[in-house]
């Protein structure tokens, strides 16, 4: 049974699934998307022969939906999320789904289910998760001929419980995603490879992991599920650049707001694990947490501390506020970064 507006607390959410009342389904079959529309059902029917299950045939997305201090509900660059789905399709043989129609169903399900989207003021926002997953009887090592596409939603709360507070992180030995492998699109297989170095994280009191590059274990590449950034002291905006790397739409955006709204240098390139001194702030950027400041990185016997491990650095906290301003309409947008969901 589906969860009732009246029943959530919108003042004390977390970051877990709810069965909202609508989702949006769409299904390829015959060369061809069909059967496209709202249902209320949340469970999947599936073949035992689907590629998804023997195979990881599947890819996904995350965005927000955001209530304004006037009522209205703005999505931030649904689009881009659309097109970075397209390229994970592309990778694993899937079909796409045109970007169009991605944005139409994700404000399709938004409306669905506006009673879920949370008050402004508080940071809560309806999370919204697209995927795809290859179905049907199959059994070889080979491309789903049919395939689901659909996008549910739940209200999630502010991502720092109790302010936006440096957390520590340490470097894993293990690999998150090979050179030339899957790291750069969203799917399934490269979080499955991350549950057991982050669950280590967690257990030795870590945030998450810090994954170096697959080739020389000397560069940072992601943290955890999210980007890496830094802000060296002459003032520029540096992450990672690598072909195993996710193209975050939130990295994108700050790198163009560091440069357009706050003058700071951009640069995408190397950052080798040796090489922390160069940086007065740090932190993981990315859908659900936004900016997640990190006030330290452990590697191996090296304990290496940026701005603080208590408060938030100014150039952070900053960037911070003019995304999350522009998110939630308070900020003025570049253009096309927001479209409105009439409610």
């Amino acid at each position: 049974m589906s969860v009732s507006a009246a029943d959530v607390d919108f003042n004390n959410l977390g970051f877990t699934y709810m069965n909202l009342p609508y989702r949006f389904r769409a299904y390829y079959k015959d060369g061809k998307w069909q059967n496209e529309g709202l249902t209320d059902d949340p469970d999947l029917h599936i073949n035992e022969g689907s590629t998804i299950l023997h195979y990881g045939q599947g890819v996904f997305e995350g965005l927000k939906a955001y209530r304004t201090k006037d009522g209205e509900v703005n999505l931030f660059r649904p689009e881009q999320n659309a097109k970075r789905m397209t390229h994970s399709c592309e990778r694993l043989l899937m079909p796409e789904y045109p970007v169009d129609k991605f944005v139409d169903a994700v404000k399709q399900t938004v409306v669905a289910n506006k009673d879920f989207v949370p008050p402004y003021g508080n940071g809560a926002t309806l999370y919204l998760r697209p995927y795809m997953v290859g179905v049907g009887g199959n059994i070889g090592v080979h491309p789903a001929e049919e395939y689901i596409f659909s996008i549910f939603a739940m209200p999630v709360g502010n991502y720092f419980k109790g302010g936006l507070t440096p957390t520590a992180f340490i470097t894993s030995e293990y690999d998150r995603a090979a050179h030339k492998g899957t790291g750069a699109n969203k799917v399934g297989g490269n979080y499955a490879a991350s549950l057991f170095p982050g669950q280590y994280a967690h257990e030795n009191g870590y945030s998450d992991c810090i994954y170096l590059d697959p080739v020389s274990h000397r560069k940072v590449e992601e943290v955890g599920s999210a980007n890496f950034f830094g802000i060296t002291k002459d003032n520029v905006f540096l992450t990672p650049k690598s072909p195993s790397i996710l193209p975050s739409v939130t990295k994108y955006s700050l790198l163009y707001l560091a440069k357009e709204r706050l003058g700071l240098g951009t640069k995408e390139g190397d950052v080798f694990i040796d090489q922390f001194d160069q940086f007065k702030e740090a932190g993981a950027c990315g859908t659900a947490a936004v900016i997640s400041p990190i006030g330290s990185i452990t590697n191996g016997d090296d304990k290496h501390v940026f701005y603080s491990e208590t408060e938030v650095g100014p150039v952070t906290k900053k960037l911070y506020d003019t995304l999350t301003g522009i998110q939630f309409g308070n900020v003025e947008a570049p253009e096309g970064w927001i479209q409105k969901v009439e409610v």
